[in-house]
């Protein structure tokens, strides 16, 4: 018994004594990165050419007026969407991360509640199970408020579809819900994309989606193009579900049906991150939920998978490699359907970035200087991509743990703006509760990047009727051109393909 008592006693001085040790030990460190990175007071462009900006005061004095003021970068590639979300997204430089003496400020202890705490959403899911061309599993949870009695929305509804991918293990944190609160209140149709033998949905099949495998995910996009073809699709992934979408959106280009694209607290180089592993207490609780998860099918996968290996495994990679890796008949049986391969291999063909030059629309990735889990920003964050590659961008906070990014308490949350530039619904019965900061600036980027290609498509549209009205053979061609002799497929609604193209002045 005292034992016990001095392990609470413990536990108690660490949650009270870590917040403020953090709060006044990664101060100079986050500006020393900061400064490392060429960060400015205001929004600019460095030697190097990127866009970076830096948060002010509310009150229009200088950042540096308050010691205690923490600052959010965006670091991208100077272009006119990059000076376009500066001006017109005001989210991403009013951050106030929770600071002082309080558990919040702890990243590791906000983290292990955004994981692990339970979440009372006044959501509910309506879930359809996709079969796949091999005859596998897959399932949509499509969010819904708890009082609305239709649980169905219309094919011919315009409303802007979520597809939220969660992080690889399949666990419906905190984040997820809240995310799917705040997107039906603001006109979004959300949709949580499981994999198989996720979030219960039945294994059908004898293999596991590997960790950057986009083919069952690009299936269930073009189920839910088939059901919603009126509404702009926009995709956001949690933690390591990152590696899924980075790699879907990598290998369609922009076939993908994606207008833009957000991760939250991602996983870039994925490898290493399982080589070098977590914490140990963050590690044994990962690989103790996946091997919970995999037990009720261990029967079934030892027929192509060896289960010893699997269940003794200690670590995320030694998890990964058996799952993938080592796969192959039990000992005593046949060994013609082995299909083994090296780990090395295994990630040529799932590391996340290998196709990033492929990817055609915006993304918008939000980190923490200080997430426990992704680890040190400077070797885990590619910021040579964010600094050459005009489609992706950078928010760039001190402060905000693992997909946390809890603020302060003063204020309301909600900002005011709508789904992909419309207006913004109204509650209509959801509890108002206050927005997560990350998750109102991914609702904003995606309202900005909106409104900028519908912008960028009229004045493509009037300069074609300027050509048009001008007469002569360059005119009659135009109007030959604009009828379609291909095959009838379902209108997308923003003319995608019109947009990225190899013209697309977004990149200027």
């Amino acid at each position: 018994m005292l034992e016990w008592l001095v392990a609470l006693c413990i536990v108690i001085l660490v949650v009270l004594i870590w917040p403020g040790s953090k709060y006044f030990g990664t101060e100079s460190q986050s500006d020393a990165l900061l400064q490392g990175l060429g960060i400015s007071q205001q929004a600019t462009k460095d030697k190097t050419g990127r866009c970076v900006s830096e948060r002010e005061g509310s009150d229009g004095a200088q950042a540096g007026t308050d010691e205690k003021a923490r600052t959010v970068a965006l670091i991208c590639k100077p272009s006119a969407l990059a000076n376009y979300l500066l001006k017109h997204c005001r989210t991403f430089s009013n951050y106030s991360p929770c600071v002082g003496w309080t558990w919040r400020a702890s990243a590791f202890l906000q983290s292990v509640y955004e994981a692990c705490w339970p979440y009372d959403s006044p959501v509910q899911f309506v879930r359809d199970n996709l079969q796949l061309s091999d005859e596998g599993l897959v399932a949509l949870d499509w969010a819904v408020p708890s009082y609305q009695k239709r649980r169905r929305t219309s094919s011919h509804s315009t409303s802007p579809i979520l597809l939220i991918i969660p992080n690889s293990f399949g666990k419906i944190t905190r984040n997820l819900l809240k995310l799917c609160e705040t997107a039906l209140s603001h006109g979004y149709l959300p949709a949580v994309f499981n994999r198989r033998s996720h979030n219960g949905t039945p294994l059908t099949t004898l293999k596991l989606q590997q960790f950057g495998d986009p083919a069952d995910l690009r299936e269930a996009v073009r189920y839910i193009r088939h059901r919603q073809p009126a509404g702009r699709l926009y995709a956001v992934s949690e933690s390591t579900g990152s590696g899924l979408l980075l790699s879907y959106l990598g290998e369609c280009g922009s076939s993908s049906y994606v207008t833009a694209a957000v991760c939250l607290s991602p996983m870039f180089r994925c490898q290493s991150w399982f080589e070098n592993g977590l914490s140990w207490p963050l590690q044994w609780a990962l690989v103790l939920y996946q091997k919970i998860c995999l037990s009720r099918y261990k029967t079934v996968l030892g027929e192509t998978i060896k289960t010893d290996a699997l269940f003794s495994s200690s670590s995320l990679r030694g998890l990964e490699e058996a799952l993938f890796c080592q796969t192959g008949p039990p000992t005593g049986t046949s060994s013609s359907c082995s299909t083994s391969c090296t780990w090395e291999a295994y990630w040529e063909r799932n590391e996340p970035l290998r196709d990033v030059d492929e990817v055609a629309i915006p993304v918008l990735s939000v980190c923490a200087q200080d997430d426990p889990i992704r680890g040190e920003t400077q070797s885990t964050v590619p910021l040579e991509l964010f600094e050459t590659n005009p489609h992706f961008f950078l928010l760039l906070t001190d402060r905000g743990s693992h997909c946390g990014f809890s603020t302060q308490p003063e204020g309301s949350a909600h900002g005011a703006f709508g789904a992909a530039g419309s207006a913004a619904a109204p509650n209509s019965g959801m509890e108002s509760r206050r927005t997560n900061w990350s998750h109102r600036a991914l609702l904003e980027f995606f309202r900005a990047t909106t409104d900028f290609f519908a912008a960028e498509e009229r004045a493509k549209q009037l300069a074609a009727r300027r050509r048009g009205l001008g007469g002569g053979a360059g005119g009659r061609a135009f109007r030959h051109r604009s009828v379609s002799t291909c095959k009838r497929v379902p209108a997308c609604s923003h003319n995608i393909h019109a947009i990225y193209n190899w013209q697309r002045s977004y990149t200027r």
